[in-house]
């Protein structure tokens, strides 16, 4: 799938996210940084050691002044390191954890928050146009696939196709759960006419 909109295109991809190359990975972390569970425990291992040893210094830089490592909705950048060939900087993202049940019942408004905060710290970011990520809490975290793909496009276009520039030019949905891949088919079908942007999957 890819859907061109004002300010860039959408797109919808298959694979191992280390295997694209871009200027930023979105990795789906957890509040501790801690780089242990599904994708993003996968993203540690190719980053290599010195990635944990970084989030593991945040985390305890953190402590000091008694505040979480990285909250729900909020994001922190480090290195590639041995994803530097493909990737200029690592994000990680803190999603809503759908297993917590005050997480759950926010879970709305918390993934919005997410992406919001995300597009925050890219407008940030000088060197940064093209974005390769995971569906934020999709995986692991157990976020609903129906409505999470509803809500994903709807942000993800809208940060598109909104009044002010983001200066992404290319967001990179990258997805494997077959699941999540019907899921986000259908929705699409369903809903096509009413998201922002053209669709230009054939072109």
């Amino acid at each position: 799938m890819a859907r061109t909109c004002k300010w860039g295109v959408v797109k919808v991809v298959g694979g191992d996210i280390w295997n694209h190359s871009g200027d930023a990975m979105i990795t789906p972390a957890n509040n501790r940084l801690s780089g242990r569970e599904g994708l993003d425990n996968q993203i540690h291992q190719k980053a290599g050691q010195e990635l944990t040893d970084t989030t593991r210094q945040i985390c305890l830089d953190m402590r000091k002044i008694n505040a979480p490592p990285c909250a729900v909705t909020n994001n922190v950048v480090t290195k590639p390191y041995n994803l530097g060939g493909n990737y200029k900087h690592i994000i990680h993202a803190v999603g809503p954890d759908c297993r917590r049940p005050n997480q759950d019942e926010s879970r709305r408004e918390l993934l919005a928050q997410t992406y919001e905060n995300l597009f925050e710290k890219l407008l940030e970011m000088d060197d940064v146009e093209t974005i390769f990520a995971p569906p934020i809490s999709m995986g692991t975290f157990a976020y609903p696939h129906r409505e999470g793909a509803r809500l994903t496009l709807e942000i993800l276009l809208g940060k598109m196709d909104g009044e002010e520039d983001p200066k992404i030019r290319e967001y990179n949905i990258v997805v494997k759960d077959k699941n999540f891949i019907s899921n986000m088919r259908t929705v699409y079908r369903e809903n096509e006419d009413q998201f922002p942007g053209i669709d230009t999957t054939t072109e």
